[in-house]
């Protein structure tokens, strides 16, 4: 698949909903044969987990270390939500990347969600590309957000609001 073809098809997999928990971004990673640098920065809660992540990354990039840094939504391209470096991710690193994937879970079932697939193209450039720290941005939630199938070293929680009830939960204590 060519960028465009890639994406489209990483966007029909909307179609699969929202599924919280672990099992398929943990078997997805599992055959995707990664591994993790010791140092991950993990960014969670309602507000401002987009400025943390920008922060940490600056401040880990200036004292020498290679970054990756994985944030959603993006605002104009895709390509946002995945950088090494300050860098974002290259047109042809995502088709490549999501063929490999689309290829790999073909069969399987239930499906990965759009988050889950975006998430093992992140944690799968990093693997590629070396990265000695990542900062990883929570989707929706924390404990059962696919960004949490990789063992974090340091965890940041924004403040936490009423946000994403239908999956989270009605109260501050449940969305927490």
């Amino acid at each position: 698949m060519n960028y465009r073809e890639a994406l489209a098809w990483l966007y029909s997999t909307q179609r699969h909903g929202i599924k919280l928990g672990l099992e398929n971004i943990r078997r997805l990673l599992g055959e995707l044969e990664l591994s993790f640098p010791a140092q991950v920065i993990h960014v969670a809660g309602t507000n401002g987990k987009g400025s943390v992540c920008a922060m940490a990354e600056a401040i880990c990039r200036a004292a020498g270390h290679l970054t990756g840094l994985f944030t959603s939504p993006h605002l104009v391209s895709f390509r946002e939500r995945i950088q090494v470096d300050g860098e974002m991710i290259a047109e042809e690193k995502v088709a490549n990347g999501l063929t490999e994937i689309r290829d790999l879970i073909s069969t399987w079932d239930p499906h990965p969600t759009f988050f889950e697939i975006a998430t093992a193209l992140a944690l799968r450039h990093f693997d590629k590309t070396g990265c000695e720290i990542l900062i990883l941005e929570t989707g929706m939630g924390g404990r059962l957000d696919a960004t949490n199938a990789v063992p974090s070293s340091v965890s940041v929680i924004t403040p936490i609001d009423f946000d994403h009830e239908k999956w989270l939960g009605y109260s501050i204590a449940e969305i927490a």
